[in-house]
Protein backbone atom coordinates (compact mmCIF):
# COMPACT_ATOMS: atom_id res chain seq x y z
CA UNK A 1 0.00 0.00 0.00
CA UNK A 2 2.83 2.43 0.67
CA UNK A 3 4.52 1.28 -2.42
CA UNK A 4 1.01 2.34 -3.88
CA UNK A 5 1.19 6.12 -2.07
CA UNK A 6 4.47 6.38 -3.07
CA UNK A 7 3.74 6.12 -7.28
CA UNK A 8 1.13 8.25 -6.95
CA UNK A 9 2.92 11.28 -5.36
CA UNK A 10 5.05 10.41 -8.02
CA UNK A 11 2.84 10.48 -10.87
CA UNK A 12 0.58 13.23 -9.07
CA UNK A 13 3.60 15.96 -10.49
CA UNK A 14 2.60 15.85 -14.12
CA UNK A 15 -1.64 16.29 -13.31
CA UNK A 16 -1.55 19.64 -14.07
CA UNK A 17 -0.14 18.94 -18.04
CA UNK A 18 -2.47 15.97 -17.93
CA UNK A 19 -5.57 18.54 -17.48
CA UNK A 20 -4.20 20.65 -20.00
CA UNK A 21 -3.53 18.21 -22.65
CA UNK A 22 -7.21 16.77 -21.77
CA UNK A 23 -9.20 20.17 -22.39
CA UNK A 24 -7.11 20.63 -26.18
CA UNK A 25 -8.41 17.10 -26.86
CA UNK A 26 -11.67 17.87 -25.96
CA UNK A 27 -11.90 20.63 -28.01
CA UNK A 28 -10.44 18.81 -31.50
CA UNK A 29 -13.65 17.05 -30.80
CA UNK A 30 -16.06 18.50 -29.46
CA UNK A 31 -16.74 20.62 -32.59
CA UNK A 32 -17.85 17.44 -34.75
CA UNK A 33 -21.06 18.25 -32.29
CA UNK A 34 -21.07 22.25 -32.34
CA UNK A 35 -20.49 22.44 -36.23
CA UNK A 36 -24.71 21.88 -37.20
CA UNK A 37 -25.62 24.07 -34.28
CA UNK A 38 -23.01 27.26 -35.28
CA UNK A 39 -23.92 27.41 -38.73
CA UNK A 40 -27.22 29.28 -38.85
CA UNK A 41 -25.03 32.32 -37.14
CA UNK A 42 -22.75 32.03 -40.10
CA UNK A 43 -25.47 32.02 -42.95
CA UNK A 44 -23.99 29.11 -43.94
CA UNK A 45 -26.44 26.47 -45.31
CA UNK A 46 -26.33 22.67 -45.70
CA UNK A 47 -24.66 22.85 -49.59
CA UNK A 48 -21.70 24.53 -48.12
CA UNK A 49 -20.92 22.07 -45.77
CA UNK A 50 -17.41 22.00 -47.67
CA UNK A 51 -16.86 24.91 -46.22
CA UNK A 52 -17.86 24.19 -42.64
CA UNK A 53 -15.15 21.62 -43.04
CA UNK A 54 -12.18 24.22 -42.50
CA UNK A 55 -13.51 24.84 -39.22
CA UNK A 56 -12.10 21.23 -38.69
CA UNK A 57 -9.25 20.94 -41.41
CA UNK A 58 -7.70 24.44 -40.15
CA UNK A 59 -7.44 23.08 -36.47
CA UNK A 60 -5.63 20.29 -38.17
CA UNK A 61 -2.93 22.39 -39.29
CA UNK A 62 -2.86 24.43 -36.48
CA UNK A 63 -2.12 22.06 -34.25
CA UNK A 64 -0.06 19.72 -36.52
CA UNK A 65 2.16 22.52 -37.39
CA UNK A 66 2.48 24.51 -34.07
CA UNK A 67 4.27 20.98 -32.73
CA UNK A 68 7.75 20.88 -34.08
CA UNK A 69 8.66 25.02 -33.40
CA UNK A 70 6.76 24.62 -29.70
CA UNK A 71 8.46 21.95 -29.08
CA UNK A 72 11.99 23.50 -29.95
CA UNK A 73 11.01 27.03 -27.97
CA UNK A 74 10.35 24.44 -24.93
CA UNK A 75 13.99 23.35 -24.92
CA UNK A 76 14.98 26.65 -24.92
CA UNK A 77 12.78 28.62 -22.64
CA UNK A 78 11.64 25.73 -20.26
CA UNK A 79 8.67 23.08 -20.21
CA UNK A 80 6.74 24.18 -17.78
CA UNK A 81 7.12 28.15 -19.14
CA UNK A 82 6.11 27.45 -22.92
CA UNK A 83 3.57 24.79 -21.64
CA UNK A 84 1.81 28.00 -19.86
CA UNK A 85 2.24 30.03 -22.92
CA UNK A 86 0.49 27.42 -24.99
CA UNK A 87 -2.25 27.14 -22.42
CA UNK A 88 -3.04 30.59 -22.50
CA UNK A 89 -2.59 31.10 -26.46
CA UNK A 90 -5.18 27.98 -26.77
CA UNK A 91 -7.52 30.20 -24.13
CA UNK A 92 -7.70 32.97 -25.86
CA UNK A 93 -8.13 31.23 -28.86
CA UNK A 94 -11.09 29.73 -27.54
CA UNK A 95 -12.45 32.84 -26.45
CA UNK A 96 -12.14 34.72 -30.10
CA UNK A 97 -13.93 31.32 -31.47
CA UNK A 98 -16.88 31.87 -29.46
CA UNK A 99 -16.71 35.72 -30.27
CA UNK A 100 -16.07 35.39 -33.81
CA UNK A 101 -19.34 35.38 -35.72
CA UNK A 102 -19.28 39.57 -33.84
CA UNK A 103 -15.63 39.49 -35.06
CA UNK A 104 -16.18 41.11 -38.16
CA UNK A 105 -17.99 44.34 -36.70
CA UNK A 106 -14.29 45.46 -35.88
CA UNK A 107 -14.13 46.31 -38.95
CA UNK A 108 -17.05 47.55 -39.81
CA UNK A 109 -19.42 44.76 -41.79
CA UNK A 110 -22.46 43.86 -40.27
CA UNK A 111 -22.70 39.77 -41.88
CA UNK A 112 -20.77 37.42 -40.11
CA UNK A 113 -17.93 35.50 -41.76
CA UNK A 114 -16.71 31.79 -41.41
CA UNK A 115 -12.94 32.91 -41.96
CA UNK A 116 -12.98 34.59 -39.06
CA UNK A 117 -13.86 31.61 -37.05
CA UNK A 118 -11.52 29.52 -39.38
CA UNK A 119 -8.59 31.75 -37.73
CA UNK A 120 -9.61 31.63 -34.71
CA UNK A 121 -9.58 27.66 -35.08
CA UNK A 122 -6.08 27.23 -36.39
CA UNK A 123 -4.85 30.69 -33.25
CA UNK A 124 -6.36 28.08 -30.97
CA UNK A 125 -4.78 25.03 -32.78
CA UNK A 126 -1.42 26.62 -31.92
CA UNK A 127 -1.63 26.57 -28.53
CA UNK A 128 -3.32 23.43 -27.80
CA UNK A 129 -1.25 21.18 -30.40
CA UNK A 130 1.85 22.49 -28.72
CA UNK A 131 0.47 20.88 -25.11
CA UNK A 132 0.59 17.57 -25.75
CA UNK A 133 4.53 17.52 -27.02
CA UNK A 134 5.34 19.56 -24.38
CA UNK A 135 3.56 17.65 -21.69
CA UNK A 136 5.76 14.41 -22.88
CA UNK A 137 8.92 16.54 -22.52
CA UNK A 138 8.14 17.87 -19.55
CA UNK A 139 8.05 14.12 -17.52
CA UNK A 140 12.00 14.03 -18.13
CA UNK A 141 11.96 17.41 -15.52
CA UNK A 142 9.94 16.09 -12.49
CA UNK A 143 10.59 12.14 -12.64
CA UNK A 144 13.56 10.00 -13.28
CA UNK A 145 14.16 8.06 -16.48
CA UNK A 146 12.91 4.17 -14.54
CA UNK A 147 9.24 5.81 -14.48
CA UNK A 148 9.11 7.64 -18.11
CA UNK A 149 6.81 5.16 -19.87
CA UNK A 150 3.93 5.00 -17.31
CA UNK A 151 4.16 8.68 -17.50
CA UNK A 152 3.82 8.62 -21.07
CA UNK A 153 0.71 6.42 -20.93
CA UNK A 154 -0.77 8.87 -18.63
CA UNK A 155 -0.65 11.77 -20.52
CA UNK A 156 -1.90 9.57 -23.47
CA UNK A 157 -4.58 8.47 -22.02
CA UNK A 158 -5.84 11.74 -20.60
CA UNK A 159 -5.38 13.06 -24.27
CA UNK A 160 -7.40 10.21 -25.39
CA UNK A 161 -9.93 10.73 -22.96
CA UNK A 162 -10.28 14.28 -23.90
CA UNK A 163 -11.21 13.10 -27.57
CA UNK A 164 -13.83 10.71 -25.81
CA UNK A 165 -15.45 12.89 -23.73
CA UNK A 166 -15.63 16.02 -26.31
CA UNK A 167 -18.50 15.24 -28.06
CA UNK A 168 -20.57 14.15 -24.65
CA UNK A 169 -19.06 17.70 -23.37
CA UNK A 170 -20.24 19.68 -26.17
CA UNK A 171 -23.63 18.19 -26.62
CA UNK A 172 -24.75 18.46 -22.91
CA UNK A 173 -23.34 22.51 -23.24
CA UNK A 174 -25.59 22.54 -26.44
CA UNK A 175 -28.52 21.06 -25.02
CA UNK A 176 -28.97 23.62 -22.36
CA UNK A 177 -27.48 26.74 -23.71
CA UNK A 178 -26.11 28.11 -26.83
CA UNK A 179 -22.36 26.57 -29.15
CA UNK A 180 -20.34 29.54 -27.83
CA UNK A 181 -20.45 28.06 -24.42
CA UNK A 182 -18.34 24.91 -25.24
CA UNK A 183 -15.64 27.69 -25.99
CA UNK A 184 -15.91 30.04 -23.20
CA UNK A 185 -16.05 27.00 -20.77
CA UNK A 186 -12.36 26.07 -21.33
CA UNK A 187 -11.74 29.55 -19.87
CA UNK A 188 -12.33 28.62 -16.04
CA UNK A 189 -10.97 25.24 -16.91
CA UNK A 190 -7.62 26.60 -18.02
CA UNK A 191 -7.37 28.84 -15.21
CA UNK A 192 -7.56 25.79 -12.48
CA UNK A 193 -4.98 24.28 -14.87
CA UNK A 194 -2.88 27.47 -14.32
CA UNK A 195 -3.14 27.48 -10.51
CA UNK A 196 -2.03 23.57 -10.64
CA UNK A 197 1.01 24.64 -12.84
CA UNK A 198 2.94 26.49 -9.65
CA UNK A 199 3.46 23.26 -8.18
CA UNK A 200 5.00 21.89 -11.20
CA UNK A 201 9.08 22.28 -11.78
CA UNK A 202 10.08 24.74 -14.02
CA UNK A 203 12.39 22.59 -15.77
CA UNK A 204 15.88 23.28 -17.18
CA UNK A 205 16.67 25.54 -19.72
CA UNK A 206 19.01 24.78 -22.29
CA UNK A 207 21.00 27.33 -24.15
CA UNK A 208 19.82 25.84 -28.21
CA UNK A 209 19.56 27.86 -30.83
CA UNK A 210 15.77 28.51 -32.67
CA UNK A 211 16.25 28.00 -36.00
CA UNK A 212 13.14 30.03 -36.89
CA UNK A 213 13.91 29.80 -41.01
CA UNK A 214 14.34 26.06 -41.11
CA UNK A 215 10.91 26.05 -38.67
CA UNK A 216 8.92 28.22 -41.30
CA UNK A 217 10.41 26.18 -43.93
CA UNK A 218 8.89 22.84 -42.15
CA UNK A 219 6.02 24.36 -40.51
CA UNK A 220 4.90 25.60 -44.46
CA UNK A 221 5.37 22.23 -45.39
CA UNK A 222 3.29 20.56 -42.64
CA UNK A 223 0.45 23.49 -43.20
CA UNK A 224 0.26 22.85 -47.12
CA UNK A 225 0.90 19.36 -47.12
CA UNK A 226 -2.36 18.99 -44.81
CA UNK A 227 -4.23 21.66 -46.76
CA UNK A 228 -3.49 19.61 -49.88
CA UNK A 229 -4.59 16.44 -48.71
CA UNK A 230 -7.76 17.50 -47.03
CA UNK A 231 -8.96 18.21 -50.81
CA UNK A 232 -7.41 14.86 -52.55
CA UNK A 233 -10.99 13.44 -52.78
CA UNK A 234 -11.18 16.38 -55.23
CA UNK A 235 -7.98 17.03 -57.18
CA UNK A 236 -8.53 20.41 -58.34
CA UNK A 237 -6.23 23.37 -59.34
CA UNK A 238 -6.49 24.41 -55.95
CA UNK A 239 -4.77 20.91 -54.69
CA UNK A 240 -2.35 21.34 -57.37
CA UNK A 241 -1.09 23.75 -56.31
CA UNK A 242 -1.19 22.89 -52.15
CA UNK A 243 1.08 20.18 -53.29
CA UNK A 244 3.02 21.89 -55.46
CA UNK A 245 4.33 24.23 -53.10
CA UNK A 246 3.70 21.51 -50.19
CA UNK A 247 6.76 19.86 -52.24
CA UNK A 248 8.60 22.98 -52.57
CA UNK A 249 8.60 23.60 -48.92
CA UNK A 250 9.80 20.49 -48.03
CA UNK A 251 12.63 20.41 -50.67
CA UNK A 252 13.39 23.84 -48.70
CA UNK A 253 13.16 22.39 -45.29
CA UNK A 254 15.79 19.84 -46.61
CA UNK A 255 18.33 22.31 -48.06
CA UNK A 256 17.85 24.36 -45.50
CA UNK A 257 18.61 21.91 -42.56
CA UNK A 258 21.74 20.66 -44.45
CA UNK A 259 23.49 24.05 -44.84
CA UNK A 260 22.76 25.18 -40.95
CA UNK A 261 24.92 24.15 -38.32
CA UNK A 262 22.10 23.70 -35.58
CA UNK A 263 19.03 23.17 -37.52
CA UNK A 264 15.15 23.16 -36.03
CA UNK A 265 15.13 19.04 -36.62
CA UNK A 266 17.37 17.44 -34.37
CA UNK A 267 19.49 15.24 -37.87
CA UNK A 268 21.33 13.67 -35.24
CA UNK A 269 18.11 12.20 -33.48
CA UNK A 270 16.56 11.50 -37.88
CA UNK A 271 19.30 9.61 -37.94
CA UNK A 272 18.99 6.94 -34.91
CA UNK A 273 17.38 3.45 -36.22
CA UNK A 274 14.64 3.60 -32.83
CA UNK A 275 13.84 6.95 -33.08
CA UNK A 276 13.21 7.03 -36.41
CA UNK A 277 11.10 3.41 -35.85
CA UNK A 278 9.52 5.40 -33.71
CA UNK A 279 7.89 8.08 -36.11
CA UNK A 280 7.38 5.53 -38.66
CA UNK A 281 5.28 3.25 -36.04
CA UNK A 282 3.10 6.36 -35.26
CA UNK A 283 2.56 7.43 -38.72
CA UNK A 284 1.10 3.59 -39.23
CA UNK A 285 -0.74 4.48 -35.88
CA UNK A 286 -2.42 7.59 -37.34
CA UNK A 287 -3.32 5.66 -40.90
CA UNK A 288 -5.57 2.84 -38.77
CA UNK A 289 -6.83 5.13 -36.14
CA UNK A 290 -8.36 7.74 -38.56
CA UNK A 291 -9.60 5.01 -40.85
CA UNK A 292 -11.72 3.26 -37.77
CA UNK A 293 -12.88 6.52 -36.60
CA UNK A 294 -14.11 8.05 -39.54
CA UNK A 295 -15.57 4.37 -40.89
CA UNK A 296 -17.49 2.96 -37.63
CA UNK A 297 -20.02 6.17 -37.75
CA UNK A 298 -20.03 6.74 -41.15
CA UNK A 299 -20.93 2.96 -41.60
CA UNK A 300 -23.17 2.43 -39.03
CA UNK A 301 -25.31 5.83 -40.22
CA UNK A 302 -25.59 4.64 -43.83
CA UNK A 303 -25.70 0.96 -44.60
CA UNK A 304 -26.37 -0.41 -41.16
CA UNK A 305 -29.58 2.89 -41.15
CA UNK A 306 -28.24 4.04 -37.49
CA UNK A 307 -29.17 7.09 -35.74
CA UNK A 308 -25.74 9.85 -35.52
CA UNK A 309 -26.21 9.16 -31.62
CA UNK A 310 -26.13 5.80 -32.24
CA UNK A 311 -22.97 6.06 -34.39
CA UNK A 312 -21.19 7.61 -31.81
CA UNK A 313 -21.95 5.26 -29.08
CA UNK A 314 -20.95 2.80 -31.64
CA UNK A 315 -17.85 4.24 -31.72
CA UNK A 316 -17.49 4.99 -27.98
CA UNK A 317 -17.14 1.04 -27.77
CA UNK A 318 -13.42 1.39 -29.42
CA UNK A 319 -12.29 4.72 -28.30
CA UNK A 320 -13.39 4.24 -24.67
CA UNK A 321 -10.91 1.27 -24.56
CA UNK A 322 -8.04 3.34 -25.56
CA UNK A 323 -7.30 5.13 -22.19
CA UNK A 324 -6.96 1.86 -20.90
CA UNK A 325 -5.00 0.11 -22.84
CA UNK A 326 -2.81 3.41 -22.65
CA UNK A 327 -2.33 2.70 -18.85
CA UNK A 328 -1.50 -0.62 -19.72
CA UNK A 329 0.94 -0.04 -22.34
CA UNK A 330 3.22 2.54 -19.74
CA UNK A 331 3.18 -0.47 -17.67
CA UNK A 332 4.24 -3.16 -19.69
CA UNK A 333 7.15 -0.77 -21.59
CA UNK A 334 8.41 0.33 -18.71
CA UNK A 335 9.20 -3.07 -17.10
CA UNK A 336 9.93 -4.90 -20.55
CA UNK A 337 10.70 -2.52 -22.92
CA UNK A 338 8.79 -1.07 -26.12
CA UNK A 339 9.03 -3.93 -28.84
CA UNK A 340 6.85 -6.53 -27.31
CA UNK A 341 3.91 -4.18 -26.06
CA UNK A 342 4.34 -1.89 -29.64
CA UNK A 343 4.00 -5.20 -31.33
CA UNK A 344 1.10 -6.88 -29.35
CA UNK A 345 -0.74 -3.48 -29.72
CA UNK A 346 -0.35 -3.13 -33.82
CA UNK A 347 -1.55 -6.87 -33.66
CA UNK A 348 -4.47 -6.95 -31.49
CA UNK A 349 -5.54 -3.38 -33.82
CA UNK A 350 -5.18 -5.45 -36.92
CA UNK A 351 -6.94 -8.47 -35.37
CA UNK A 352 -9.89 -6.08 -34.44
CA UNK A 353 -10.07 -4.16 -37.40
CA UNK A 354 -9.58 -7.63 -40.06
CA UNK A 355 -13.04 -8.80 -37.67
CA UNK A 356 -14.79 -5.55 -38.46
CA UNK A 357 -14.06 -5.77 -42.30
CA UNK A 358 -16.57 -8.67 -42.11
CA UNK A 359 -18.63 -7.18 -40.71
CA UNK A 360 -22.92 -8.06 -42.28
CA UNK A 361 -25.64 -5.34 -42.02
CA UNK A 362 -27.22 -7.44 -39.77
CA UNK A 363 -23.77 -7.15 -36.90
CA UNK A 364 -24.79 -7.00 -33.40
CA UNK A 365 -23.62 -7.71 -29.55
CA UNK A 366 -21.72 -9.06 -28.24
CA UNK A 367 -19.65 -9.58 -31.90
CA UNK A 368 -19.30 -6.13 -32.32
CA UNK A 369 -18.27 -4.55 -29.22
CA UNK A 370 -15.66 -7.29 -29.15
CA UNK A 371 -14.17 -6.51 -32.34
CA UNK A 372 -13.93 -2.57 -31.20
CA UNK A 373 -13.06 -3.03 -27.99
CA UNK A 374 -10.18 -5.35 -29.11
CA UNK A 375 -8.85 -2.46 -31.73
CA UNK A 376 -9.28 0.36 -28.96
CA UNK A 377 -7.25 -1.91 -26.74
CA UNK A 378 -4.78 -2.27 -29.51
CA UNK A 379 -4.41 1.40 -29.85
CA UNK A 380 -3.94 1.88 -26.06
CA UNK A 381 -1.22 -0.18 -25.92
CA UNK A 382 0.73 1.67 -28.67
CA UNK A 383 1.04 5.04 -26.95
CA UNK A 384 3.78 5.01 -24.33
CA UNK A 385 5.72 2.74 -26.19
CA UNK A 386 6.18 4.71 -28.90
CA UNK A 387 7.07 7.33 -27.27
CA UNK A 388 9.47 6.05 -24.46
CA UNK A 389 11.60 4.53 -27.41
CA UNK A 390 11.65 7.45 -29.47
CA UNK A 391 12.44 9.57 -26.19
CA UNK A 392 14.93 7.51 -24.63
CA UNK A 393 17.24 8.58 -27.53
CA UNK A 394 16.84 12.53 -26.86
CA UNK A 395 19.35 14.66 -25.18
CA UNK A 396 18.66 17.27 -22.63
CA UNK A 397 17.90 19.55 -25.04
CA UNK A 398 15.79 17.63 -27.78
CA UNK A 399 12.93 16.74 -25.33
CA UNK A 400 10.56 18.99 -26.55
CA UNK A 401 11.49 18.46 -30.42
CA UNK A 402 11.68 15.00 -30.17
CA UNK A 403 8.51 14.76 -28.71
CA UNK A 404 7.02 17.11 -31.32
CA UNK A 405 8.00 15.11 -33.89
CA UNK A 406 6.50 11.77 -32.87
CA UNK A 407 3.38 13.56 -31.84
CA UNK A 408 3.46 15.23 -35.56
CA UNK A 409 4.02 11.87 -37.28
CA UNK A 410 0.56 10.48 -36.13
CA UNK A 411 -0.79 13.43 -37.06
CA UNK A 412 0.37 13.68 -40.31
CA UNK A 413 -0.70 9.68 -40.79
CA UNK A 414 -3.81 10.55 -39.84
CA UNK A 415 -4.54 13.08 -42.69
CA UNK A 416 -2.51 10.42 -45.01
CA UNK A 417 -5.28 8.14 -44.16
CA UNK A 418 -8.02 10.59 -44.23
CA UNK A 419 -7.43 11.27 -47.68
CA UNK A 420 -6.39 8.02 -48.69
CA UNK A 421 -10.07 6.55 -47.84
CA UNK A 422 -11.43 9.94 -48.91
CA UNK A 423 -10.51 9.80 -52.11
CA UNK A 424 -10.15 6.02 -52.42
CA UNK A 425 -13.73 5.22 -51.43
CA UNK A 426 -15.34 8.06 -53.33
CA UNK A 427 -14.11 5.88 -56.73
CA UNK A 428 -14.43 2.92 -55.39
CA UNK A 429 -18.08 3.47 -54.79
CA UNK A 430 -18.67 5.24 -57.88
CA UNK A 431 -17.13 2.42 -59.34
CA UNK A 432 -19.10 0.00 -57.84
CA UNK A 433 -23.20 1.27 -58.06
CA UNK A 434 -22.43 2.78 -61.51
CA UNK A 435 -24.93 -0.12 -62.87
CA UNK A 436 -27.05 -0.30 -60.15
CA UNK A 437 -30.85 -0.05 -61.35
CA UNK A 438 -33.06 2.35 -60.44
CA UNK A 439 -35.27 0.15 -58.57
CA UNK A 440 -35.86 -1.32 -54.61
CA UNK A 441 -33.57 -4.07 -55.83
CA UNK A 442 -30.76 -1.51 -57.34
CA UNK A 443 -30.80 0.82 -53.76
CA UNK A 444 -30.52 -2.57 -51.81
CA UNK A 445 -27.43 -3.17 -54.57
CA UNK A 446 -26.38 0.40 -53.53
CA UNK A 447 -26.20 -0.53 -49.91
CA UNK A 448 -23.96 -3.90 -50.39
CA UNK A 449 -21.72 -1.73 -52.81
CA UNK A 450 -21.55 0.66 -49.76
CA UNK A 451 -20.91 -2.17 -47.03
CA UNK A 452 -17.87 -3.53 -49.88
CA UNK A 453 -16.77 -0.19 -49.14
CA UNK A 454 -16.64 0.13 -45.62
CA UNK A 455 -14.89 -3.33 -45.47
CA UNK A 456 -12.24 -2.01 -47.60
CA UNK A 457 -11.87 0.83 -45.32
CA UNK A 458 -10.97 -1.53 -42.41
CA UNK A 459 -8.84 -3.94 -44.54
CA UNK A 460 -6.47 -0.49 -45.34
CA UNK A 461 -6.12 -0.18 -41.64
CA UNK A 462 -5.84 -3.64 -40.68
CA UNK A 463 -2.76 -3.61 -43.06
CA UNK A 464 -1.20 -0.17 -42.05
CA UNK A 465 -1.46 -2.10 -38.55
CA UNK A 466 0.46 -5.19 -39.85
CA UNK A 467 2.94 -2.54 -41.56
CA UNK A 468 3.75 -1.25 -38.24
CA UNK A 469 4.65 -4.10 -36.82
CA UNK A 470 8.03 -3.92 -38.46
CA UNK A 471 8.84 -0.51 -37.11
CA UNK A 472 7.88 -1.57 -33.65
CA UNK A 473 10.50 -4.49 -34.26
CA UNK A 474 12.87 -2.26 -34.30
CA UNK A 475 12.14 -0.42 -30.81
CA UNK A 476 13.69 -0.92 -27.39
CA UNK A 477 13.72 -3.82 -25.78
CA UNK A 478 14.35 -3.82 -21.53
CA UNK A 479 17.80 -4.22 -22.02
CA UNK A 480 17.83 -0.92 -23.89
CA UNK A 481 15.58 0.43 -20.85
CA UNK A 482 17.69 -0.75 -18.49
CA UNK A 483 20.37 0.68 -19.32
CA UNK A 484 19.40 3.77 -20.61
CA UNK A 485 17.69 4.53 -16.87
CA UNK A 486 20.60 3.92 -15.36
CA UNK A 487 23.05 6.66 -17.47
Amino acid sequence: MFNWLRDFRAYAVILPVCAGVFIAADDQTSIVVVLPKLLPDFRIGPNELDRASWTVTGYLIGYTAAMPIMGRVSDRFGHRAVFLGALLIFMLGSALVAISPDLPKLIGRDEPDLNWMIGARVFQAIGGGAMIPVAIASVGDVLPRAKHAIAFGIIGASAEAGGVIGPLWAGLITNFSSWEWVFWSNIPLGLAVIGGLKFSPAGVRNPVRIDFIGGAFFVSALALLTAALSRVGNPDQVFTVLMTAAIAALLATIWWHRRTPDPLLPVRLLRTLKFSASNVAHLAVGVSLITAMVTVPLMANTVLGLSALDGGLMLLRMTVAIPFGAIAGGYWAQRWGARWPSISGFALVAIGLAAMSRWSLDIADPEMTLHLAVAGLGFGLLIAPIHASGMLQARAGERGTASALITASRMIGMTVGLAVITAWGTVRFENLAADAPISAAGLEEIVLDGLTVFHGFFLIAAIAAVVGMVPAWLMSRRADITREASD
